[in-house]
């Protein structure tokens, strides 16, 4: 004979040959023969120590636990007293019933959006393994594209879906103005002149949709249809009229692009010549056109100057001829530049030099 104490908050299972013989509450039993006792506390999960459906087709059993069954492609998440505990997934669960408050929350993951009501928070925490999360920074937006079909648009911010079989994936833009490089484009002229050009190109995306999902890398694509308009302004034309007409390449290339680029889903913004680059021996040969024009234009320059010199000089003897105080007062102040370039004048000869200097300091 053997006691057995069942305190309070506590359940005691009495099996009889593994068979399910009777369920006891708080108290003191005896028993005499072969008996099972298991004892389990109130509120914690129940591990049934023969087949739980056996159990259950009892009515103290039924009455005494819950269970919890979770179907394939499905997780139950167990609140206490709302508050997150646990998840399960597919299987049957027990619970004694009794001092804790217990709710669930099934979810099916046979679907990607998530319409439970179930915290963000939790979501990137506690179900992490059971979600798939994109992030769409705040200049971005993104098209999200279920099972290769477009769904909708995502703007800036963190989405989650359930985690299955089924194929997302998210094409993310920069909706901020671009600008894309294109260097080293050898182009011949219409006279043949082979020349390199480096250019850019400044461009906003303006329709998602068709830069992501209706066409494939349209970077690519912009970078091949602004170098065609290139090389169709170039071509047209001679070396000495690209360089005349070089200013009208980007009204022709905003011309010719914008409506190709609107099939894009682009709007080009600008764009520009960084440099036209000639060969070696065509830089050689301009270089020297270009000495030439600007000897040419020295020279001009001072035949200019030069007429103008001895204009001046003819006009000054012509004043001197018709006023002859003038020309003494010319005579006298070349004398005395001159006696600003020497410190002694020695004098030798005989008394004609002195009639000289008189004929010239002294007015007859």
């Amino acid at each position: 004979m053997r006691n057995i104490r069942v305190n309070a908050n506590q359940v005691a299972l009495v099996l009889k040959n593994k068979a399910f013989k009777q369920l006891l509450d708080e108290g003191s039993y005896w028993f005499w023969g072969n008996e099972q006792i298991f004892i389990y506390e109130k509120g914690n999960a129940f591990a049934a120590p023969i087949e739980l459906n056996t159990l259950l087709q009892h009515p103290e059993m039924q009455a005494a636990l819950e269970v919890i069954e979770v179907k394939d492609n499905e997780i139950v998440v167990q609140f206490e007293d709302n508050r997150f505990r646990t998840v399960f997934v597919p299987g049957k669960y027990a619970f004694l019933k009794g001092i804790r408050n217990y709710t669930y929350t099934s979810i099916d993951l046979s679907k990607i959006e998530i319409t439970e009501p179930i915290s963000m928070q939790l979501i990137s925490t506690k179900l992490t393994a059971y979600v798939r999360s994109y992030t769409v920074e705040s200049y971005e937006k993104g098209v999200l594209i279920v099972d290769g079909k477009f769904v909708r648009i995502l703007d800036g911010g963190t989405y989650y879906w359930w985690k299955n079989s089924i194929s997302i994936q998210v094409a993310k833009a920069d909706m901020r103005q671009l600008q894309l490089e294109i260097s080293g484009q050898e182009i011949l002229t219409k006279d043949k002149a082979n020349l390199r050009l480096n250019a850019f190109i400044q461009y906003r995306i303006t329709d998602i949709v068709k830069a992501m999902y209706e066409n494939k890398d349209y970077e690519k694509q912009v970078y091949v249809l602004l170098q065609l308009a290139l090389r169709e302004y170039i071509g047209g034309l001679t070396l000495d009229e690209l360089l005349d007409k070089k200013e009208g390449i980007v009204d022709f290339v905003l011309k010719s692009a914008a409506d190709k680029l609107a099939v894009l889903g682009i709007e080009i913004k600008g764009c520009g010549i960084r440099d036209i680059i000639l060969p070696g021996d065509m830089k050689d040969i301009m270089n020297q056109v270009l000495m030439a024009e600007k000897k040419a234009q020295a020279n001009i320059i001072m035949r200019r100057e030069e007429t103008a010199s001895m204009r001046s000089l003819l006009n000054t003897a012509k004043l001197m001829e018709e006023n002859e105080t003038l020309w003494k007062l010319k005579e006298m102040e070349y004398v005395e530049k001159i006696a600003d370039k020497i410190n002694n004048i020695t004098v030798s000869g005989n008394g004609q030099i002195l009639d000289q200097l008189k004929q010239i300091f002294v007015k007859n």
